[in-house]
């Protein structure tokens, strides 16, 4: 026998009896179900969507070539970025699958950062430049794509900030992973 989980829903009534006391319930007893009144009303939320991680593999293909960047590389970074969500939006104003800031967007010419060709052609043309800034010292080039490349030149090493940490150390497990793949 196999159990699936399903997600439950619970609608609450109220009832109010005659000396104005409220009753609350999910479940409405039939001596009074006609009293009881709709309170909350629970909605399904959506389930979360997931994208397919091999959906964009022909672009990131053609961007490795294009940039010389490698194609696992490429999908690590999208991966820590938007999780293969076209249409991303980060809380800074970061967008598409490979979270261009509004600013590298306007640099890098980009006319619909939610396109997935625009978005990662310009976002691999954006990290050849830091690889290349940095002088091939991956971590660096990938510090400066999350906390800018400005930051980095300042500490001359990843920033201290844990959430640069942990975007570096993100990539490079999902570059190695994909690269066995």
């Amino acid at each position: 026998m196999i159990a699936v989980a399903m997600p439950l829903y619970a609608d609450i009534y109220v009832y109010a009896d005659r000396d104005g006391v409220l009753h609350f319930t999910n479940v409405p007893t039939s001596s009074q179900s006609s009293s009881y009144k709709v309170y909350i009303k629970e909605t399904p939320k959506k389930p979360l969507e997931s994208y397919n991680e091999d959906l964009f593999d022909h672009v990131i293909s053609e961007a490795s070539q294009t940039h010389g960047i490698s194609f696992s590389l490429l999908k690590a970074l999208i991966k820590t970025e938007s999780d293969f969500n076209p249409r991303a939006v980060s809380s800074a104003g970061a967008r598409g699958l490979m979270q261009l800031m509004p600013e590298n967007i306007k640099t890098l010419k980009i006319k619909n950062p939610f396109d997935p060709r625009e978005n990662i052609m310009g976002g691999t043309r954006y990290l050849k430049q830091l690889i290349n800034r940095f002088n091939g010292k991956l971590p660096l080039a990938l510090a400066a794509y999350n906390a800018g490349p400005g930051v980095v030149e300042k500490y001359q090493q990843i920033p201290p900030f844990q959430e640069t940490e942990n975007f570096v150390k993100q990539v490079m497990e999902y570059y190695s992973l994909f690269s066995k793949s």
